[in-house]
């Protein structure tokens, strides 16, 4: 289990370039699939059987895509400027290594030298336009042979397990879903389920909004990953919630309030088996179930997600033992909706 989630880690998949996560979910899928579609926009969808027939009752939904940068402009000197695609904290650019197009040059992001900045520059978060990509190109000639504009840039995906039972990788949000996903995927089913890999979740959900009208679901579980402050100097709410300390059942975020009743079945179902347990003590961010949630004339929704410190940036950090339970967990929401169908 956690070698595919490593693996589906590594792969590049900035919001509109998912291409490389969605064909290795595809393979993985196809020998325990009934079908498979990818529809206009390039959501996934995944359809499997159970032992009850319940067409379009149950989706299980996870988005393929991961924040990174998008080259807009070449300099005269070959470095590259660019957009983020997604919600990043400028504050994490510097220095880091990415990877650039579909060939993957490797490129490091920079920013004028500390030594070289005013004491007002230096107490300001510099603005985007001041960073670079430089790929070691020494002329925009030489840049244009490598990189046009539109490419993304990923970035770099060294993955380490570290502490005590810890996963440090870019992308967990939300590959960390799509394994999980994968992984109920593999098993016997109790009902029939619907599982739907979606894109640009990042750059506002969009793959949801189609998936939601095309799937026609009456029930949706998101499964996701969550910002977790769990730091030193916050106390209380301010920490959002902890890794290590099992999944996360949110009540409502900036987008959702979700079902109460499945909300319950989760929090019941995880009180039952042993399985530890949080919620969001902070309303922040969004997930795809907010347009699963408002598509056709409603949909019930809930979301279970892994708290994953430092989301958004090069190098994340969640527990492992907080995604096995999310397998879990799942698996004992499927076999309780199969029972009320």
């Amino acid at each position: 289990m956690l070698e595919e989630l490593k693996t589906l880690c590594r792969l590049s998949g900035v919001s509109s370039r998912e291409d490389q996560v969605r064909d290795y979910i595809r393979a993985q899928a196809e020998p325990h699939a009934d079908s498979i579609r990818v529809d206009s926009l390039g959501n996934l969808i995944v359809f499997k059987k159970g032992k009850k027939s319940a067409p379009n009752y149950l989706v299980l939904a996870a988005h393929m895509d991961e924040v990174g940068l998008m080259i807009d402009t070449i300099n005269e000197d070959g470095t590259l400027g660019f957009q983020t695609v997604g919600g990043i904290n400028r504050k994490v650019l510097l220095s880091k290594p990415v990877y650039v197009g579909e060939a993957r040059h490797l490129g490091v992001v920079g920013l004028k030298p500390i030594h070289l900045t005013t004491g007002e520059e230096r107490r300001e978060i510099p603005k985007l336009k001041t960073f670079y990509i430089d790929i070691g190109a020494e002329s925009k000639e030489e840049a244009e042979k490598l990189v046009e504009p539109g490419d993304v840039a990923v970035f770099h995906d060294d993955i380490q397990q570290f502490g005590n039972g810890m996963l440090k990788a870019k992308a967990i949000d939300d590959r960390v879903g799509c394994a999980v996903l994968l992984d109920l995927l593999r098993e016997e089913l109790p009902m029939d389920v619907t599982f739907v890999f979606t894109i640009q979740e990042e750059v506002g959900a969009r793959g949801a909004i189609a998936a939601g009208f095309s799937v026609k679901p009456k029930l949706v579980l998101v499964v996701e990953g969550t910002t977790a402050a769990d730091l030193p100097k916050l106390k209380g709410g301010d920490r959002v919630c902890a890794a290590g300390k099992g999944p996360v059942l949110p009540l409502m975020d900036r987008g959702t309030i979700y079902d109460r009743g499945l909300f319950e079945m989760l929090r019941d179902l995880a009180d039952a088996n042993h399985i530890p347990w949080q919620t969001k003590e902070y309303i922040s961010g969004g997930t795809d179930g907010q347009h699963f949630q408002r598509s056709r004339s409603g949909v019930r929704v809930a979301a279970m997600s892994a708290a994953v410190r430092y989301l958004h940036a090069p190098s994340s950090v969640a527990a492992i033992s907080d995604y096995e339970a999310m397998i879990k967990l799942g698996r004992l929401f499927i076999d309780a909706v199969s029972k009320e169908v």
